[in-house]
């Protein structure tokens, strides 16, 4: 399985874990030259068996281009080929038995929300939802207008008229980008419930929840629904570079 990300890529640092766990080799496209030092999560990434080939920023751009697909199989032989974020139909239809644990769990009508990047798995609730749910995506990337085309791509036209929204207003500056109002929530955040987030996706996503409902978004007594899609590993990253105390 090939398939690319940045150098502290949630994705990347789970295929090669899936990879070593179920036994199938791994290749990993990185952004950006090679380093000095590696990343803590490249460096876990090559420790579980995946090969890392750094290329350039302006390579990257190229990397859904057939061309260039064809020029990593002359390189690494035949692949599966999983797009930067997992996001394919495949991971649409993983995303959605989510919906079937949260229906067991909260009938009731709710609304259900994730940190949207590359926009899969806000593609997938989007497609699985119950009629009477709602799903807002709060996107991490600066100027994500893409992200509602993406969505139109991955979801049957009956679902695509379900009740869905994306909020543009908490990336921060961009991905990865955050500043000490974002970092001092999360902190406050984990010393009050014991819940870690981190500043790529899950802190921007309680944050402008927070914000939302301190400004009065929803009506009083909604159920709301947050997922946590995890990506703890890339805090390490963060310290390196910012010494904030996030644990």
């Amino acid at each position: 399985m090939l398939t690319f990300g940045g150098a502290y890529s949630n994705h990347i640092y789970a295929t090669a874990a899936a990879g070593n766990l179920l036994g199938f080799d791994t290749i990993g496209i990185i952004r950006g030259e090679h380093p000095a030092t590696l990343s803590p999560t490249l460096e876990y990434a090559q420790s579980k068996g995946m090969k890392l080939k750094f290329i350039s920023r302006s390579e990257y751009r190229e990397k859904t281009r057939p061309s260039f697909i064809k020029s990593l199989r002359e390189q690494f032989g035949d692949f599966y080929c999983l797009p930067e974020g997992g996001s394919n139909s495949l991971a649409i239809q993983g995303v959605g038995e989510v919906i079937g644990e949260l229906s067991e769990q909260l009938p009731q009508r709710k609304t259900i929300c994730c940190a949207a990047g590359t926009g899969g798995t806000l593609a997938g609730l989007v497609n699985i939802q119950s009629t009477n749910d709602e799903v807002l995506g709060i996107a991490v990337l600066k100027n994500s207008g893409w992200l509602e085309d993406e969505i139109h791509r991955f979801v049957s036209k009956k679902a695509i008229e379900n009740k869905w929204s994306i909020n543009n207003d908490y990336h921060f500056g961009g991905y990865a980008k955050y500043d000490q109002s974002l970092i001092e929530f999360i902190v406050d955040f984990k010393s009050q419930f014991n819940i870690q987030l981190e500043p790529v996706y899950t802190g921007k996503l309680v944050f402008g929840l927070f914000d939302l409902i301190n400004n009065n978004t929803f009506s009083p007594g909604s159920n709301i629904v947050a997922i946590h899609s995890g990506g703890l590993q890339g805090l390490k990253g963060f310290k390196e570079f910012t010494h904030e105390k996030f644990q």
